[in-house]
């Protein structure tokens, strides 16, 4: 694994000079943030040495280096995900290589289903810890030591630190920003009104179908992440309507510009 790692790693930085220091990940719907960034490179996911290329609408499937201001960063615009049928190295692989490119925090950003009854969709959420019940643990396998420990810590997987710079920004920008646990299932399928009573009872606000795999792979390699999910809608027995990929993209359409400028700014105080 390290070996396909480290040839994508490579091969990036033979089409940039750009040293990022942080990456970002784009959710469903979420990648016009490159749109406000200085584009150096961007280098479609089909021709990285042992990526996947998305098969998702609303994922463009693009690496992008750039400067946001002055900090140089690295985006995945649109991500691989476990539901496509891919093996979780296939789905970590990508951010294992932006990690190996030496980034020092990265935002990870996705679409959720709001559990919490108090949120409402449009809204969004700083992520303050996860559960993960997509029925496999990424790290699962014989132990790649170039990556990290066999057995990560993950009782700061989002660090408070990140979070109030996060809610800095926000309220510098006049957003109110929501914060809760994230619960990621393996998907495709939506939930059912019964599942969402009981993730609610196990104490997740917002569930989908991504991120976990990342952040874990993140936290083994010592890399911090600030988490931000956009509640695209309401989860399934909350209101009398039927979910639809549509309505994730119609919601993340009209968050995009308080979207975009929470992430640039957060970039901002990470530089």
């Amino acid at each position: 694994m390290i070996k396909a790692i480290d040839e994508a790693v490579r091969f990036v930085r033979s089409k940039t000079s750009l040293q990022p220091q942080v990456g970002v990940i784009l959710g469903s719907g979420l990648g016009n943030v490159v749109d406000a960034l200085e584009i150096e490179t961007a280098i479609p996911y089909s021709e990285i040495p042992g990526a996947k290329a998305s098969t998702v609408v609303g994922h463009q499937g693009r690496m992008i280096l750039a400067r946001a201001n002055q900090t140089p960063v690295v985006v995945m615009q649109g991500r691989i995900h476990f539901y496509e049928g891919h093996e979780m190295p296939e789905v970590m692989f990508l951010s294992r290589v932006i990690g190996r490119l030496g980034i020092k925090q990265l935002i990870v950003t996705n679409a959720a289903g709001g559990i919490n009854t108090k949120f409402q969709a449009g809204d969004l959420m700083l992520i303050s810890d996860h559960i993960n019940l997509m029925g496999m643990n990424p790290l699962r396998g014989p132990n790649v030591d170039e990556l990290g420990v066999r057995f990560p810590d993950m009782s700061e997987a989002y660090p408070a630190s990140l979070r109030e710079q996060a809610n800095e920004v926000a309220r510098s920008l006049g957003q109110l920003v929501q914060e809760g646990v994230y619960l990621a299932l393996s998907g495709p399928s939506y939930e059912t009104p019964a599942e969402i009573r009981a993730f609610r009872t196990l104490g997740a606000d917002a569930v989908g179908m991504s991120t976990v795999p990342e952040v874990i792979a993140m936290s083994q390699m010592g890399i911090p992440v600030l988490g931000i999910s956009c509640i695209t809608n309401m989860a399934a027995g909350i209101l009398n309507q039927k979910l639809t990929h549509q309505e994730v993209m119609d919601t993340t359409a009209r968050v995009q510009n308080d979207f975009t400028a929470l992430v640039l700014g957060c970039l901002e105080r990470f530089s």
